[in-house]
C-alpha cells in the first residue's frame, strides 16, 4: 500500500493583481498581515483540537487508508492549494478519484457541454465520473478530509477557515476578495460547509469566505464547529 506523498512545489507569497491594481504593482501577498486572523489564540486552539481529534480517530485512519487502497491506487492524495499570504501547500486527503482524474475530467467536459457549463459556474459536477465508489462515501461523510488534521498541525491549515482553493479559482472568481482570503489559513470546515456546501453558488461561496476572513472571532469558530457536527451526518449539500 502506497502512503508516500509526491513532492509539491511551494511558491513564494504571490498572487495576481486584484481589481483596480495595475499588473506591475507589488504582489497581493505583500499586503497580507504578518500573522493570519486569530493569531496565537486560534493557533493554540487548532493544535489542541487537531491532536484531540486525531487521538479519538486514530484506529479509523489506517482502516480508511486500506479501503481506499483496495479500490485501486494510492490511499492518499495531495493537491496544491493556496494558503495564508498566497503561499501554496499540499492539501492532504484520502484519494476519492480515479487515477489520471484530470485527463478524465477534460475528456468528460469535452464530450458533455452541459457538464462543461456546470463546471464553469460551480467548479463541481452533479455526476462526476472521476469519483470512485469508496470515494463517493468518503466525500458524502467528509471522511476524506481527515488527513487535513496533519495540515493543521503543520500550520498550513486551520480547523475553521475559508475553503482551500487552487490558484485558478482565485484568478477566475475571487477578484479583489482574494485580498481577504489570504489573510486566513484555509480551514477543514467553515461557513461554506455549514451553509449548504455544494448547494451554494460559487459567488455565494466566495462571499462566505470573505465574510469569515473579515469578521473572524473565536466565538464564530466555535459556532461553526458546533454546526459542522450535525451538518456532516445530514449530508446536506454533499457533493
Amino acid at each position: 500500500m502506497s502512503v508516500s506523498f509526491p513532492a509539491q512545489p511551494v511558491s513564494p507569497p504571490l498572487y495576481p493583481p486584484h481589481a483596480g491594481q495595475m499588473p506591475w504593482s507589488p504582489p497581493l501577498g505583500q499586503y497580507a498581515p504578518d500573522a493570519p486572523v486569530g493569531r496565537w489564540l486560534k493557533r493554540a486552539f487548532d493544535i489542541v483540537g487537531a491532536l484531540a481529534i486525531l487521538l479519538l480517530i486514530l484506529p479509523l485512519l489506517p482502516l480508511l487508508a486500506v479501503a481506499v487502497w483496495l479500490d485501486g491506487g494510492p490511499a492518499f492524495y495531495r493537491h496544491t492549494r493556496v494558503g495564508f499570504r498566497g503561499r501554496t501547500f499540499g492539501c492532504l486527503k484520502y484519494r476519492t478519484m480515479v487515477p489520471a482524474a484530470d485527463q478524465k475530467l477534460a475528456q468528460h467536459l469535452a464530450d458533455h457541454p452541459e457538464a462543461a457549463a456546470e463546471w464553469a459556474s460551480r467548479r463541481k459536477l452533479t455526476h462526476d465520473p472521476r469519483i470512485t465508489r469508496i470515494g463517493a462515501t468518503l466525500r458524502a461523510t467528509s471522511l476524506d478530509e481527515l488527513p487535513q488534521l496533519f495540515n493543521v498541525l503543520t500550520g498550513e491549515m486551520s480547523l475553521v477557515g475559508p475553503r482551500p482553493v487552487v490558484r485558478e479559482e482565485l484568478d477566475q472568481h475571487y477578484g479583489a476578495d482574494a485580498a481577504a482570503y489570504i489573510t486566513a489559513r484555509p480551514g477543514i470546515t467553515g461557513l461554506w460547509q455549514v451553509s449548504g456546501r455544494s448547494d451554494t453558488s460559487y459567488i455565494e461561496r466566495v462571499g462566505l469566505d470573505t465574510a469569515y476572513a473579515k469578521g473572524w472571532s473565536f466565538l464564530l469558530d466555535l459556532k461553526i464547529l458546533l454546526r459542522t457536527v450535525p451538518a456532516v451526518p445530514s449530508r446536506r449539500g454533499a457533493a
